[in-house]
């Protein structure tokens, strides 16, 4: 393997998200819960749904065309797209190959990553080996989900949690002082019964009579919480150690929107104030692998992205996997 030498930048972002909202109060005429619980005990006070006949690459082809007119690229520029997904249109094509088509970009690679909500984290660490190694001098990253489709609706303890979003970033090669300095992808499979989502066509039991509700998210919240909590904190502080920082370097945090109480956890772990951690699960839920960009993008809008900060992002999907990345903005 060559090494270009270069390091990679976040270029330009982009989000679309769906225009329906569902409050807590919608949830309220649908499900045995409250306002006030799912607040209390998620943070989250609304959620966007996708509108029949959208998919994860439709809901994402805007997302794409913003990121790359905001970082003044073309899509044959494109040397490499990456689709986080846990919901993709089909098994194959990828989602990453309908993106491709919709942008109008051709004859780079393009293929689906499936990490849950540590997608984009995932992506963008693949994608910074491919510019570090020489092998793409122009990434587009893409996570798009569509959870409303895979929620059971009748399950208070998981439907109030997930939205549905799209964001994407465009990682360009560099040799200036902005730049992603580390990231760290993990996974460990013994938890993989703690947070499941649809099963696939080969999966356990295909041959069986189909379960209307095979395709729906089943979590073991209170398990997860812990692994999530320490797993992430873990990454977090070994990623900043590794490259000589500590948690009070960090300018701001963008954590994994899933729940409040999981981030305030982190916050808590790491000794880092909560208002140095961004957070927007109030207003969409968890959009997983799309989270993370979709805060980004909001955190520049709002100015709170300053250039020469040090940024820390972290998540936690099914799997479970998890991830951490440092960057100087």
């Amino acid at each position: 393997m060559t090494h270009s030498g270069k390091r990679s930048r976040i270029a330009g972002l982009g989000i679309n998200l769906p225009s329906r909202v569902l409050t807590n109060a919608h949830l309220e005429k649908m499900v045995d819960t409250t306002d006030e619980w799912i607040l209390s005990r998620t943070g989250i006070r609304e959620r966007r749904i996708a509108d029949d006949g959208v998919s994860a690459s439709t809901l994402a082809i805007p997302a794409a065309q913003e990121a790359l007119r905001r970082a003044g690229v073309s899509p044959e520029d494109l040397d490499l797209i990456i689709c986080a997904t846990s919901t993709p249109d089909m098994l194959f094509p990828s989602t990453a190959c309908l993106i491709q088509r919709g942008i109008g970009a051709r004859g780079c690679p393009a293929f689906d990553i499936l990490a849950a909500c540590s997608g984009f984290i995932y992506g963008l660490s693949v994608a910074d080996k491919f510019v570090r190694s020489g092998s793409a001098k122009t990434a587009l990253i893409v996570a798009s989900e569509i959870f409303s489709r895979t929620v059971d609706w009748e399950d208070r303890n998981t439907c109030v949690l997930f939205g549905d979003g799209s964001a994407a970033a465009v990682i360009k090669a560099t040799d200036g002082a902005s730049h992603v300095i580390d990231t760290r992808i993990r996974a460990d499979g013994t938890y993989a019964d703690l947070l499941t989502g649809a099963a696939g066509p080969a999966g356990l039991g295909a041959s069986k009579p189909a379960d209307p509700k095979a395709h729906c998210i089943k979590m073991k919240g209170n398990q997860t919480f812990k692994v999530a909590v320490t797993n992430m904190a873990d990454v977090c502080s070994s990623l900043l150690s590794d490259n000589g920082y500590t948690a009070s370097d960090v300018a701001l945090v963008i954590p994994h929107q899933a729940n409040i109480r999981i981030i305030h956890a982190v916050a808590k772990s790491l000794d880092i104030p909560e208002d140095k951690m961004y957070i927007n699960v109030h207003r969409y839920g968890n959009t997983s692998a799309a989270t993370i960009p979709i805060a980004m993008y909001e955190a520049q809008e709002e100015g709170r992205l300053k250039k020469g900060d040090l940024v820390l992002l972290a998540a936690f999907g099914g799997g479970l996997t998890w991830g951490s990345a440092l960057i100087r903005w």
